[in-house]
């Protein structure tokens, strides 16, 4: 009698703790995340906590995250993609590699250019192109700063600039196609050759030239301004100064994606959903990204405001014009600028 209660008592036992660990077992998930990576670390901690779901991550710029999955045809190491522009998104969902979803929490966006038609992403921040330098270093070379695009082509600027490979990164990019929005393929494309004997170098990640900027590494920078408020003021540096090109400039949107044949597919869509969420998009001040946010529940970006940031306008930006012909733009952009050697792979 004593022995079958001692065996029914381990039965129960075993039967409980295997419940509970049932309960507790909500799966997993796998973030390949192109914006900055304490944001990410932030969010994949957050998302963890708020479901259960054991979530890691890995930091890609976003050309890499597309020659990535491109080379995983249709069997992804990850499941969901966070962060990092649009234009990549746009050439992974073009080759169908990007599974759709529509997002009840889409109704939160403010506005339709915030997300895909065909729901392959959607936004969850909006960072605006411009220019940045070192105050010291120009003031010692006895420069100007630039106020517009052509200002770049200077001859005193040799060497002295600084922006992302388009093969590399989601930046780089952006600055092709606008290029090509605001001149026209062709002098868009001359405008490169001759920007290029000014360049020192093309960086992996689009906030590359807003790390180089303040420590003199590099003087003259061109990406995103709400990297060069996080280099101000979480990183302290009073040497930088900014602005946005006098004759327009254009803007990302920083998205987010299930890739197409995710193992963890329902986790994946329980991701967006947060993504679109106050729950995470609020961390992202919190953890040195100053971007604009896109939907409507969320809190102010208070330091982007105070910087000056939404005053600044940008032009009617063709999305689909970048989601069509970009990757022939990155092409020729390659077949024209002087020496790719410079091209820091």
């Amino acid at each position: 009698m004593r022995k079958a209660i001692f065996f029914t008592v381990l039965f129960l036992a075993a039967v409980l703790a295997f419940a509970g660990g049932k309960k507790e077992d909500a799966g997993t998930l796998v973030v390949y995340g192109s914006c900055e990576e304490e944001y990410l670390s932030a969010v994949s901690n957050q998302f963890e906590k708020l479901t259960g779901i054991k979530t890691s991550y890995q930091r890609l710029s976003t050309g890499e995250v597309l020659t990535k999955i491109e080379e995983e045809k249709g069997k992804p190491s990850a499941d969901v993609w966070f962060g990092g522009t649009t234009d990549p998104y746009n050439e992974a969902a073009l080759k169908g590699l990007l599974q759709p979803y529509a997002a009840k929490n889409a109704v939160h966006l403010v506005g339709p250019q915030f997300k895909d038609k065909d729901n392959n992403w959607h936004g969850i921040y909006r960072g605006i192109l411009g220019f940045f330098w070192n105050t010291e270093e120009l003031a010692r070379l006895k420069l100007q700063p630039p106020k517009d695009w052509d200002d770049l082509l200077k001859p005193e600027y040799k060497g002295l600039i600084s922006f992302s490979n388009p093969n590399t990164a989601g930046t780089g990019k952006l600055i092709v196609n606008t290029m090509v929005q605001m001149k026209g393929l062709d002098n868009a494309m001359k405008y490169f050759a001759a920007l290029d004997k000014n360049i020192s170098q093309y960086t992996k990640s689009g906030s590359g030239p807003s790390k180089l900027v303040p420590t003199g590494e590099v003087v003259i920078g061109i990406g995103f301004l709400h990297d060069v408020v996080y280099q101000i003021v979480d990183k302290g540096y009073n040497n930088i100064g900014m602005a946005a090109p006098a004759s327009g400039t254009s803007y990302e949107i920083g998205a987010t994606a299930i890739f197409k044949g995710a193992k963890n597919e329902e986790n994946a869509r329980k991701f967006v959903e947060f993504a679109l969420s106050p729950d995470c998009v609020n961390l992202a001040q919190d953890n040195g990204s100053y971007q604009f946010l896109v939907i409507d529940n969320a809190k102010p970006v208070t330091a982007a405001v105070k910087a000056g940031l939404d005053k600044i306008q940008t032009i009617v930006y063709d999305f689909n014009d970048a989601k069509i012909n970009g990757p022939s733009y990155y092409k020729k952009f390659f077949e024209v600028i002087a020496d790719d050697a410079r091209v820091k792979k």
